[in-house]
């Protein structure tokens, strides 16, 4: 009996647990710990690196304030592309395929931007609901629909990244499915399908 192409989506189960949580914390057994020693292998110092110059880029546009959140933002970034990585590789599960997994880091990290942003700027929390120049009658309905923006933010942003990274794996898996149904009959045709999903896994790496 052939499997639903949306069964890849299915947590794996094994004696009837979900083996989620070992995808989840697969990729930290792969970096390998800092030594103690004053000189590293080549490994350890080109992780260092790589990690360095990730956190500059990305405290880069953040004021001096913003840099408490170097670590949570880097682990955060480290961890979704490694998982996001090894989800491409045949025969894995990518966890962040699931909703609630991105609904679990979208909803506390936009909560605490939100509750830090009025505890620390409310004046410029607040600011952010009515835009400047609004005409007398349009404030209270303005009011109403950038609240609304707000609280469906993290909603909308998870059920995105889902819908993209769901349809990605998908795409690839209907076009593989083709190039091997259509190699011994059309090679030619075949090779071109190929080239394609060359393409889109180059596209889905970017994406990743």
């Amino acid at each position: 009996m052939m499997m639903s192409f949306f069964d890849q989506f299915a947590s794996p189960l094994y004696l009837g647990i979900p083996l989620i949580a070992i995808a989840i914390t697969l990729p930290w057994v792969l970096y390998p710990t800092p030594s103690s020693r004053w000189i590293n292998n080549r490994l350890i110092t080109v992780q260092g690196w790589l990690i360095n110059r990730f956190t500059n880029q990305l405290m880069l546009p953040l004021n001096m304030g913003g840099h408490k959140w170097a670590l949570l933002l880097v682990s955060l970034m480290v961890f979704l592309i490694t998982i996001n990585m090894l989800g491409l590789l045949p025969y894995t599960f990518t966890p962040t395929t699931q909703l609630s997994l991105n609904m679990g880091f979208a909803v506390p990290l936009w909560l605490a931007t939100v509750i830090i942003g009025m505890r620390n700027q409310p004046t410029v929390a607040l600011g952010h609901l009515l835009p400047e120049g609004t005409p007398i009658p349009l404030i209270p309905v303005l009011i109403i629909i950038e609240t609304i923006s707000l609280f469906i933010r993290p909603l909308a942003l998870g059920v995105r990244l889902t819908a993209n990274l769901t349809a990605g794996h998908l795409l690839i898996q209907l076009i593989a499915t083709a190039v091997f149904i259509l190699l011994p009959m059309m090679p030619t045709v075949a090779i071109l399908t190929a080239t394609v999903l060359l393409l889109l896994t180059l596209l889905e790496v970017a994406e990743a």
